[in-house]
């Protein structure tokens, strides 16, 4: 929303889209970032179905070497190629709700199944496409990834690591196509943040999760390490903010441990809410298996919290060990119940060398999200970067701008 935003600031008009029909929090955000009827292809008309059949029988020149590559080459499974075709086929179904629309550009986030849908209808439109590549959708779920990057016009990509990891296992993939967009957050105010530690005089040391109730973001994990603390007589309170469809799952397994007086599930969390709970949060802890560069750790540091987090993908580039927060060994669970053992016993107090430390690391990690994830800085660098690539050489007034389709 916020990208679309600041398109249009710059004069670009664009309509937002989705392929599937938004569930009732999605869709207060769509209708808020729709000026212009948004596009939803969910649910499915039998009319815009057969349009579509029609539009790729008659242009199936245009889509053949992709069709060929769904069904010939490859080593996807018989299952996987044929949700492939049926993508193909909702991509010509998009490309009919497209057509006297004005649009110019398709740019898609996500390189799940959206984003061939996406290139099917821009290519049987003759327009551009282009899409941005996150987290699990490029390291764990990279379906026909090959192709989408071969042919989309610009790939963005939220980190160093992101890049790195498109032109290792995508050697063929032109270089200067791969963009890092990094994301941001807008930082509180500088008066309402504290960076001097304050020792821990209660005994209850407060640990912070936050992120949707999603297996990549393992906080099965996190019941696991609180159980282990509990055993080991470490007195802390947990709570983990977000909602999501592993809620059940991890409600029986905080019954199953007995930690129903030490780990709450807060459900979605308002941000005024949010706030408070960044504030008393002694350490805020980050268990995803995948991750682009969180935005939730972006958040804490900004509030000058301390983080720990694990050693995957970009969040080195954000957590500098040390120095603007603190890493564990993925998946090791005694080094991450480790850590925490050793930052409670730091921000006791009484070494004050290293309450001098941690200061510094609050610090630290403020300036960092300052200087190199900040939304409104990033959010400029990406408009400057987006219209360079989709602009063609003949615009003169930036109120030319063709109108940029998002799904």
């Amino acid at each position: 929303m916020e990208e679309i935003q600041e398109l249009r600031r710059r004069g670009v008009s664009v309509i937002a889209g989705s392929v599937r029909q938004p569930n009732s929090a999605q869709d207060l955000i769509f209708r808020e970032t729709s000026r212009t009827t948004a596009l939803k292809l969910e649910p499915l008309r039998m009319l815009i179905l057969l349009r579509g059949l029609v539009l790729a029988a008659r242009h199936w020149e245009r889509i053949s070497d992709l069709l060929t590559r769904v069904l010939i080459k490859g080593r996807e499974s018989p299952m996987l190629r044929l949700k492939a075709l049926a993508h193909t086929w909702l991509g010509a179904c998009y490309a009919i709700m497209l057509q006297g629309r004005g649009v110019d550009h398709i740019h898609v986030h996500h390189g799940y199944f959206g984003s061939w849908i996406a290139m099917v209808a821009a290519r049987l439109l003759g327009m551009g496409f282009s899409m941005t590549l996150h987290g699990s959708d490029l390291l764990l779920h990279g379906v026909y990834l090959d192709t989408k990057l071969k042919y989309c016009q610009s790939c963005v990509t939220i980190s160093d690591f992101n890049r790195r990891f498109i032109l290792e296992h995508f050697p063929e993939i032109d270089p200067t196509k791969i963009r890092v967009a990094r994301l941001g957050v807008n930082p509180p105010l500088a008066k309402t943040v504290s960076c001097s530690v304050n020792p821990i005089v209660r005994n209850s040391f407060n640990l912070l999760a936050v992120g949707r109730l999603h297996k990549v973001k393992n906080h099965a994990f996190l019941v696991q390490a609180c159980a282990r603390l509990r055993d080991l007589g470490f007195d802390f309170q947990c709570a983990i903010a977000g909602s999501g469809p592993e809620r059940e799952r991890l409600e029986w397994l905080i019954r199953e441990n007995r930690l129903q007086e030490r780990l709450t599930l807060l459900g979605h969390v308002r941000k005024p809410e949010m706030d408070a709970l960044y504030r008393d949060a002694d350490l805020v802890v980050l268990t995803s298996v995948s991750e682009g560069i969180p935005l939730v750790l972006m958040e804490a540091m900004a509030r000058a919290k301390i983080v720990l987090a694990p050693a995957i993908t970009g969040i080195p580039e954000l957590v500098i060990p040390g120095k603007t927060g603190f890493l564990y060994q993925p998946a090791e669970l005694e080094d991450f119940i480790r850590r925490i053992c050793l930052l409670q016993s730091l921000m006791q107090g009484r070494d004050r060398p290293w309450t001098n430390r941690l200061d510094w690391i609050r610090h630290a990690a403020r300036v960092q999200v300052l200087r190199n994830f900040s939304r409104e800085h990033n959010l400029r660098r990406f408009g400057d970067a987006f219209l360079q690539f989709i602009a063609p050489h003949d615009w003169s007034s930036r109120h030319e701008n063709p109108v940029l389709q998002q799904i």
